[in-house]
């Protein structure tokens, strides 16, 4: 078996990453490095990439241009040591219904030659850390949402991975399904180094990552740590609701000028003393305004500010 030979600091090292399904481009040219033991985020919306560079990561799909190494192995010519090394949850169920939990977590063992005391001692322990134990000869279709999850984080563990992959993983869990879901993410990471890569669109559950890359179009268009990234709007975001956005942005950069940006219907301007703002703009351009609201920097206005649009205008504008 070939062992790694490269910095064993990265898990992940991607250099001109690109692909495309016939004439759309859904990878652009990607460089990144993900750090060992981190929890890592790809954050964007619907058609942004995060699924094609997901199929890329977890060997479902070669690289049409570019390189990839992962846990230090080449992904053209090693597939299959990468994939003895990494663990995958998929956003589509994979469990089987009719199997019980104890069942589908023996048959992914069976991939990875996990057998005999080996199996019984970490399948035990990994169903106890997930709060599954006591579901283990439930079939796997009476199980709630939440606790399928887990089922298939069980499987995705078994052979004990450096590295868990995780498609768009609060997909169907309520707030404390999640909760718990990132409580054993974070367990993880602390207790094993296991570092820990997973798709979101989910603005808040990107916030838990320990770093974020924000995909657009295919592209990166910010990589940092999620306060790093809220710190570089340089102050709160104004937004004003009005009838005709482009008149106001217009007049506000005349009158006052600052920067003024037409975001969808809405005019937005980010300033360090917002509150004062609120009252010139208010005072100014009554007629005009119908709301105003003065928030505290998110991750949101971080996409808004690198792409010139809303994180959910895609979805809306083809809703």
């Amino acid at each position: 078996m070939i062992e790694p030979t490269t910095d064993v600091s990265r898990a992940i090292r991607i250099e001109g990453l690109s692909h495309s399904y016939g004439a759309r481009q859904a990878l652009r040219n990607l460089d990144l490095q993900i750090h060992t033991g981190e929890v890592f985020a790809f954050l964007g919306p619907n058609g942004g990439g995060k699924t094609t560079l997901f199929r890329v990561l977890s060997t479902l799909i070669t690289c049409q241009q570019g390189e990839v190494s992962i846990l230090g192995f080449d992904l053209r010519t090693h597939v299959n040591d990468v994939r003895r090394r990494i663990g995958v949850v998929f956003q589509a169920p994979s469990l089987d219904k009719k199997l019980t939990v104890a069942e589908n977590i023996r048959h992914q063992a069976a991939l990875y030659g996990v057998t005999g005391k080996t199996l019984r001692d970490r399948q035990q322990a990994m169903m106890e850390q997930l709060g599954i134990a006591d579901r283990a000869n439930e079939r796997a279709e009476t199980l709630s949402g939440g606790l399928r999850r887990r089922v298939e984080l069980a499987k995705g563990m078994i052979h004990q991975p450096r590295l868990l992959l995780l498609d768009e993983p609060s997909t169907g869990l309520d707030p404390g399904a999640r909760a718990d879901l990132w409580r054993y993410l974070e367990r993880l990471r602390d207790e094993s180094g296991v570092t820990i890569v997973l798709t979101t669109h989910l603005l808040d559950e990107a916030e838990r990552a320990d770093r974020i890359a924000i995909l657009d179009q295919g592209s990166i268009v910010a990589l940092d740590q999620p306060d790093r990234l809220r710190a570089s709007i340089g102050g709160d975001t104004i937004t004003i609701e009005t009838e005709d956005a482009e008149f106001l942005a217009a007049a506000i950069r005349k009158q006052f000028g600052v920067s003024a940006e037409v975001v969808g219907s809405r005019v937005r301007l980010e300033q360090t003393d917002a509150g004062t703002w609120v009252a010139k703009l208010a005072e100014a351009f009554s007629a005009r305004v119908q709301s105003i609201t003065l928030a505290k920097p998110t991750l949101e206005d971080v996409f808004i500010q690198k792409t010139g649009h809303r994180f959910w205008q895609e979805k809306e504008n083809a809703a």
